[in-house]
């Protein structure tokens, strides 16, 4: 059960707390004057069905209380959706005709049944708190995601000339106000898909979108096998007009990796953005990067919008950023499916990128816990370093992602054989994706050779020759596979050889000196400025 938490709003403060069976009449009341127009077609929560939800799941039923008066109600269940959590279904299904009966505390998904509140005290940030509050309960039962069917609460009055997706993707843009799926969407939800006849509601004409909230913070047992599908992107350059074009082409391999391959990360190439500057006119190298680097806000946002879009960590292959000292950075940005990013700079730099760009190296090292395999990212030159990778791997890495860019068969040789030592010494998966193709006029882009691979421990547990998958040469395709995590300890405890545990710590000391090391097991709680409506 959780605790009754007092929350301060601009018009006072708010009480939260489990429901009461004292609560159920005034329930009733609120949910009958919440929602007077579903009230023709369906019908409010009767005692018997609240009854049964504190008998299933007390701590999923809060309410929030003004004065000493309930005027918000956050009622949820915990369901187990089988291998396909995004499928459709119905209100009345997944509810047991409203009774909770199928609660699930095996579960791994809390199902978001219904959110009210008085339409007096709408506005006050009341809304807000109860889906905070969820937020919160399914972080501490450990949950991996939330789900809801929400409201399409204009939708009656667009229907004649727009469909279900039409609507919300006008309702995405801004184009069309809706105060429910609106909100939903400034509260971190992404929506999913539309469900036809999902409830009664006039209002939706039965539709419902489908929307998700991924916990990051969401961990696995240990005990249980662990499957992770990776996506490398093996990026062709080729001239564009514009940003537009740009976007297009990474929509469409982000797009085709979530919602077609269902890949859990997707990882493009290092300098996959330099192809924006065959849009501008030719320029220096050093001019080039510099002007490329004010595409950054642009970038991130595209970013930002396709990792929420398809629910993947999207490892945006790297770009280059100004930091605040005036010098450059080559950044790589890891995007989770809530949209925030962490930002892992190459450290080592190449004696043509300090030539032709005045790229500086980074000094610090991140470690990014996600629900399903501890990961850490290494650009190119990087991983041609075994310490970085060491220290990585220390830290409990299990995948490690290699972005990179080279011209010659010579250069990706280099980084791919690293790169597969990598994951022998350390035994980790690591995965690779480079650029393919030609850009004409842009200086020390012009010509490109990539190969994207997925490198495995070389030993029984693994693929033949350590190569979990690799992609034919200088081709635009994508590479998709799965990875076992549950193989990698196998091999560790019982391997042909247990490089890990066979090291000589009485011989050889390891010892770094990042200055900003960073282990991210995490994301903290983000308070909206937006108001519920």
């Amino acid at each position: 059960m959780i605790d009754s938490q007092t929350f301060e709003t601009p018009s006072g403060e708010v009480e939260i707390r489990n429901v009461l069976e004292s609560d159920i009449p005034r329930m009733i009341e609120l949910h009958r004057k919440s929602f007077p127009s579903m009230m023709e077609s369906d019908e409010a929560w009767r005692e018997d069905q609240l009854l049964s939800h504190l008998e299933h799941f007390p701590e999923g039923q809060i309410v929030a209380v003004v004065d000493g008066c309930v005027v918000g109600v956050a009622s949820s269940l915990i369901v187990d959706l089988g291998q396909n959590p995004l499928r459709h279904h119905t209100y009345y299904g997944v509810t047991d005709d409203g009774y909770f009966y199928n609660h699930d505390p095996q579960g791994d998904t809390l199902y978001g049944a219904d959110v009210y509140v008085d339409p007096d005290c709408q506005g006050k940030g009341i809304g807000r708190i109860l889906y905070q509050v969820r937020r919160d309960l399914c972080r501490r039962l450990n949950l991996r995601r939330i789900l809801g069917g929400g409201r399409l609460w204009r939708y009656s009055e667009y229907n004649e000339k727009l469909t279900p997706e039409e609507y919300v993707q006008q309702v995405k843009a801004g184009e069309i106000a809706d105060p429910v799926l609106g909100f939903q969407l400034r509260e971190g939800f992404v929506v999913r898909g539309i469900m036809e006849n999902y409830i009664r509601d006039p209002r939706s004409c039965n539709h419902a979108s489908l929307i998700e909230w991924l916990n990051v913070d969401y961990q696995v047992d240990p005990d249980e096998e662990r499957n992770v599908r990776v996506a490398c992107v093996q990026y062709q350059m080729r001239r564009i007009a514009g940003f537009d074009e740009f976007a297009a082409q990474v929509r469409y391999f982000a797009e085709t990796a979530g919602e077609d391959y269902g890949a859990d990360f997707v990882l493009f190439p290092e300098f996959f953005s330099v192809q924006l500057l065959s849009a501008l006119k030719p320029m220096s190298s050093r001019e080039g990067i510099r002007r490329l680097s004010e595409f950054t806000d642009q970038f991130v946002a595209l970013m930002e919008s396709l990792s929420k879009e398809q629910g993947i960590y999207l490892i945006a292959g790297s770009h280059p950023v100004a930091m605040e000292d005036g010098t450059l950075q080559n950044v790589s940005m890891i995007f989770r499916p809530d949209g925030t990013h962490l930002s892992q700079p190459k450290l080592h730099i190449t004696p043509s990128e300090k030539t032709w760009w005045g790229i500086t190296g980074g000094d610090s090292l991140i470690v990014i816990q996600t629900p399903k395999v501890r990961i850490g990212v290494l650009i190119c030159y990087d991983v041609e370093f075994p310490e970085a990778a060491r220290y990585l791997a220390d830290q409990g890495i299990e995948l490690l992602l290699v972005p990179y860019c080279t011209d010659n068969r010579q250069g990706y040789l280099r980084v791919t054989t690293c790169a597969a030592a990598r994951a022998i010494e350390n035994q980790i998966y690591v995965a690779t994706a480079g650029v393919v193709g030609n850009l004409p006029d842009v200086p020390a882009m012009d010509i490109h050779y990539g190969k994207a691979a997925v490198f495995t421990p070389s030993d029984f547990e693994f693929a033949r020759d350590g190569i979990q998958a690799e992609s034919d040469a200088n081709i635009e395709t994508l590479l998709v596979t799965d990875l076992n995590i549950t193989d990698l300890y196998r091999s560790r405890a019982s391997g042909s050889v247990t490089p890990v545990s066979d090291r000589r710590p009485d011989l050889f000391e390891f010892c770094a000196h990042l200055s900003s090391e960073y282990h991210h097991s995490g994301v903290q709680e983000a308070t909206s400025s937006e108001e519920d409506e």
